[in-house]
């Protein structure tokens, strides 16, 4: 097994980072470089965190900070896998390690949701930034059609304990809590 450093260095840079007071925009230029070197090789990511479900995308914790500063996951979309139109009410940074993830985001007018922009295609390495002040609602899915894909994505609080909210087309909105799909986190003292 290779080992999991960079994901205990990457956490480590983070909770010093999440002391240091800044305005949003300044944290996530300084967390981008962060995620990058994070994204840069992918075998420290123990397989267990990796696995697809057939019926549904997975969320697994990677860590939490204590003070619920920030958090990471890692999202893994089976084939053809998509989330419904969701927000987060917080800032969020998502990378993809492996494969690709394909992005339509969304805003309010006219008291309904409409599509802004084009469909986002992410690659592997590639970073999308969400959050209430620069547009947190987007729909997600796997970019590939016959094999799973995984993305990294660090929230600005604990994700799988935060209320948001999931949209149809027409506006009507419904509230959730996504917690995680397993009760383990990696031992990040591994060699």
């Amino acid at each position: 097994m290779a080992s999991i450093k960079p994901l205990r260095d990457f956490i480590s840079d983070m909770t010093v980072l999440a002391g240091a007071q800044m305005d949003e925009a300044a944290f996530l230029e300084q967390a981008r470089p962060l995620m990058q070197q994070l994204l840069a090789k992918d075998e420290w990511l123990p397989p267990a965190f990796a696995e697809p479900n057939e019926k549904s995308y997975r969320q697994y914790l990677l860590h939490c900070d204590p003070l619920e500063r920030f958090s990471l996951v890692s999202f893994v979309w089976g084939p053809g896998q998509t989330t419904p139109i969701h927000d987060h009410t917080v800032w969020g940074m998502i990378g993809v390690l492996r494969g690709s993830e394909v992005s339509q985001r969304y805003e309010w007018g006219d008291g309904a949701l409409h599509e802004t922009g084009g469909v986002d295609v992410l690659e592997a390495g590639a970073i999308d930034m969400v959050s209430p002040s620069i547009g947190d609602i987007h729909k997600v899915s796997n970019g590939l059609k016959a094999r799973p894909s995984v993305s990294l994505h660090l929230y600005g609080g604990n994700i799988g304990a935060i209320n948001r909210h999931s949209f149809d087309i027409d506006g009507a909105s419904r509230t959730f809590r996504s917690g995680y799909s397993s009760a383990i986190v990696p031992n990040i003292w591994l060699p």
